[in-house]
Parts: C-alpha cells; sequence; structure tokens
C-alpha cells in the first residue's frame, strides 16, 4: 500500500488506523463464544459475547480482544484508551532499550600527513567508544590506484593504533576506487 498524503478524511483515518495495531472492542468482537478475564486479571471462564458485552457494560468499561488468533480467543474487560495508552508506552520503552548499532564512516586519502591521521583516529577512536561500527575508505586519486600497497600500509597501521578499543570486522577490500575496512569496538 501507497501511503501518501490525502486531503479526503477517510482515507487519512483509515491509513493512521493501518499503521498503528489496534485491537477489536465491544460491538466488533465477531466470535459467538469468548474466554473472558476480567478487570483486576482474574480468569471468568468461557462465556458467549453477548454474556461477555453485558459484564462489560455493567463495570462500565469495555470489551476488549487481547489474543484474536486464540480458540476461543480472549478478551478483557479494561479501560481501552487507558489501556492503548500502556501499550504505546511499552512499545517506546523497548525502542528505547534496543541499542542499534550505527555506522560511522571516515574517509582517508593513502598520502595523508601524520597530523590529519591523528586527527581522524581520535574520530575513529571517539565512535568506537560510543559503540558504533566504522567503516574507514581509503580513496585512490588518479594514478594513487597503481600503489595500493600504501593504502594497505595506512590501514594496517591504523588497525595497530586500534588495539584495544576496537578490532578490523571486515579485512581490508578493494571496491572501484576505494579501499574499505570495517572496525567494531571491542567488548571489554
Amino acid at each position: 500500500m501507497v501511503l501518501c498524503y490525502s486531503t479526503n478524511l477517510k482515507v487519512r483515518r483509515y491509513i493512521r488506523r493501518t499503521r498503528e495495531k489496534w485491537w477489536r472492542k465491544n460491538y466488533r468482537i465477531t466470535a459467538k463464544e469468548v474466554r473472558l478475564i476480567g478487570k483486576e486479571g482474574e480468569p471468568l471462564g468461557i462465556v458467549g459475547r453477548e454474556e461477555a458485552l453485558r459484564r462489560a457494560r455493567e463495570a462500565m468499561l469495555d470489551l476488549v480482544e487481547i489474543v484474536p488468533q486464540a480458540s476461543p480467543p480472549v478478551c478483557r474487560i479494561i479501560d481501552y484508551n487507558k489501556y492503548r495508552y500502556e501499550q504505546k508506552r511499552k512499545e517506546k520503552e523497548i525502542k528505547k532499550k534496543q541499542h542499534s548499532s550505527e555506522q560511522k564512516e571516515m574517509r582517508l586519502s593513502p598520502l595523508i600527513s601524520e597530523h590529519d591521521y591523528q586527527f581522524k583516529k581520535e574520530h575513529i577512536e571517539n565512535f568506537l567508544k560510543e559503540g558504533s561500527r566504522v567503516k574507514v575508505s581509503l580513496k585512490f586519486k588518479g594514478r594513487q590506484i597503481v600503489h595500493p600497497e600504501k593504502g594497505r600500509e595506512v590501514l594496517e597501521k591504523l588497525a595497530k593504533d586500534l588495539t584495544g578499543i576496537g578490532e578490523v570486522e571486515r579485512n581490508p577490500r578493494f571496491q572501484g576506487r576505494f579501499l574499505d575496512v570495517i572496525f567494531k569496538p571491542v567488548v571489554h
């Protein structure tokens, strides 16, 4: 499905609803029998849909289908908006705890001066200390490509200088005019 901006309100609501997870509630539940869970979390057994809806109305709460793929589906008597809020909060916490390892890139030249080398090496060390992977690319310009050993010397020196902070994840390899190597942080 292609998501695009639309001025049609119905289309925008449909797109929003398909992006976020939503649960069937109250009269949208189609099963004839449901496994009912009370508002305090206690199991109330298998009851008919109408009986479950009646109990939810008496408690002035919603009947929400929690596990639709079960046989019979599991429904719970809860405040739907509060439940949605808690689910979104849990998803945010999970996303916050996930640490996606970024990959930074640093470009060098095979004829790099010592000062520039030290400056870029410090940046690479900082990236590795943050926990990011670093892709170091050496770009060969013009006739420099006929001396790939100079590029390999720079990468070997860099690997030796980064010992203890980072280690080579992928050995140097050519991709066109670039000689690439990937460093990953050392886990202590």
